[in-house]
């Protein structure tokens, strides 16, 4: 009788052990007798004990930060860099089979291949593309990391760290920066204006009445400042048509 009753026992651990539940982002990677089976789930799944074994593999997006690492630019500035990247497994087979672990592998793969794309990129690129670099990155670990069933969704770099020195050297080549627009700006300024005033005085030679009508103008203008006495020379080419007029009548 006790026998019998081992012998129940141990059937009924080999039952509850060769039965497997896999929620909805779970799948089993099955192998028989150290082969490849298939890939089941999710759901209830039974397995023949000792014969078969199963891996679970988890389906859902995985959050990953990249540890901050030390980056030269391609013009010699050093700082520290780190990431997120956001990846999932696509095809579980794969992901078992083809890598030892592929989190590891993944996260190896990543380290090496942010400081080797930022370093071919110097410091101002760094700072104002990395929708760019961002794309850069996240298309070489998609491309390197396919063969393991991984898709590399999205990679975002976080922080660009630099060193006070840096810091302060780039501030002032952004002041340095901004005086050299700003004297551009002036002396452009200037420039338009010297040409207005050449075709303006291009256009009183070739009109005398033009000159004397600014000259009238003028005139009324101080006219109507009558907190101080002026004196004003009349150009002779003004008064000059009514000389020659007086001068013609005698």
């Amino acid at each position: 009788m006790n026998a019998i009753i081992i012998i129940l026992f141990f059937i009924l651990v080999i039952l509850i052990s060769s039965v497997r539940v896999l929620r909805e982002y779970q799948r089993g990677v099955v192998f028989q007798l150290g082969r490849f089976w298939k890939v089941k789930g999710p759901g209830l799944i039974l397995l023949i004990p000792v014969i078969q074994q199963m891996v679970r593999v988890d389906l859902r997006t995985i959050v990953f930060d990249v540890p901050t690492q030390d980056v030269i630019s391609r013009d010699n500035v050093s700082v520290k860099v780190n990431a997120v990247i956001y990846f999932r497994v696509m095809d579980p087979q794969k992901a078992i089979i083809n890598v030892e672990n592929f989190f590891d592998a993944t996260s190896q793969l990543a380290q090496t291949t942010l400081r080797s794309v930022l370093g071919q990129h110097e410091l101002d690129e760094m700072l104002a593309e990395r929708d760019r670099l961002n794309t850069d990155i996240r298309t070489i670990l998609d491309t390197q990391t396919d063969a393991w069933g991984i898709k590399v969704a999205n990679v975002e770099i976080k922080h660009v760290d630099l060193d006070e020195s840096m810091i302060r050297a780039i501030a002032q080549q952004a002041e340095a920066e901004r005086t050299r627009r700003a004297k551009i700006i002036h002396a452009e300024g200037e420039m338009q204006a010297a040409t207005k005033l050449v075709e303006a005085a291009g256009m009183l030679s070739k009109q005398p009445q033009a000159i004397q009508l600014r000259y009238m103008q003028t005139l009324t203008e101080i006219a109507g400042d009558k907190t101080s006495t002026i004196v004003f020379p009349l150009p002779i080419d003004l008064i000059g048509p009514l000389l020659n007029k007086q001068t013609d009548q005698e």
